[in-house]
């Protein structure tokens, strides 16, 4: 027959009571736990989705429609830059990841090249830091003023990346608002999310959540008529009507002169002087040089 000291049994009963008091959460219901003591209350166990079931839910960024955006918007650039150069060109077209143009001065070829080259941004590598050596896009030339700038797979996968990386930071976000307790959130592969929030038995509240589009851009305003105009005849074909929060319409240009992939950070603070709320934002290098040169180009506009 075993025998344990008195020490012993007294050590034995406190450590099966304090298990006990702290395995009591896991078995009271919520309007129970909103009595007792915060530090005991915190004590229960956050069961997965296996357990408790809960809402799951796997997303997949649209590469197809982030192809044809980035092209478009590198025409945009293009156009852009040939014209602050004054180099003549026609039928500037896509095709799939290619720009495709050509000039009309076949003299303008290695100008036009140089100028077109200056687009390209260096891909980073996120694991290591720094740059993969790789560009985001290539430019290219034939004979008879035949230009080509074509959009590589390392920039395509790399925003693609950058997509499902700022995806995962705002799902994250958006479901914080639900309240519930440790979702899981995770890439799955090169371009998926799986999401998975154990306890929320509504799958469509989640999907409705996570459905609400979000999407950061930096256009101009189109001043060449007023917004009243342009919804009561034709707008400039480059551009539309958007309606701000406050419900007055404004006329901006169609052309994306930053996009929100290039946005590194942004956090809320206040300004200095006026100690107004405002939102501080860092971009990336490419970012960075295209808000440079639209403000430039913007100094004196109202």
């Amino acid at each position: 027959m075993l025998h344990f000291s008195r020490l012993k049994t007294t050590a034995i009963l406190v450590i099966t009571a304090i298990g006990i008091l702290f395995a009591l959460p896991n078995l009271l219901p919520p309007a129970a736990l909103a009595v007792l003591p915060s530090w005991l209350a915190s004590s229960r166990v956050t069961l997965g989705l296996d357990l408790q079931g809960g809402s799951h839910i796997l997303l997949e960024v649209d590469g197809a429609a982030l192809r044809k955006e980035r092209a478009e918007q590198i025409r945009d650039e293009v156009r852009n830059v040939l014209r602050e150069q004054r180099i003549g060109y026609s039928g500037l077209t896509i095709r799939d990841t290619a720009i495709q143009l050509r000039l009309r001065d076949p003299n303008d070829t290695t100008k036009a090249v140089a100028e077109l080259r200056k687009l390209a941004a260096p891909i980073t590598n996120t694991l290591l830091g720094g740059s993969t050596g790789e560009m985001d896009l290539t430019v290219s030339s034939a004979s008879e003023g035949a230009v080509t700038v074509t959009l590589t797979d390392a920039g395509l996968t790399a925003r693609i990346r950058s997509a499902v990386d700022q995806s995962i930071e705002i799902i994250r976000r958006r479901i914080d608002q639900l309240g519930t307790v440790e979702p899981n959130i995770q890439r799955q592969g090169a371009d998926r999310i799986l999401v998975q929030v154990p306890g929320l038995q509504d799958p469509q509240r989640l999907k409705a959540l996570l459905g609400q589009t979000a999407k950061l851009s930096f256009r101009m305003v189109d001043q060449s008529m007023s917004p009243q105009q342009a919804l009561e005849g034709r707008p400039p074909p480059d551009s539309e009507v958007l309606q701000g929060q406050d419900g007055i319409p404004y006329l901006v240009e169609k052309q994306v002169r930053v996009s929100g992939e290039d946005l590194v950070d942004a956090q809320p603070g206040f300004d200095q002087n006026t100690r107004q709320p405002i939102v501080t934002f860092r971009f990336n290098s490419n970012g960075a040089r295209r808000f440079a040169a639209t403000t430039q180009a913007a100094v004196g506009q109202p």
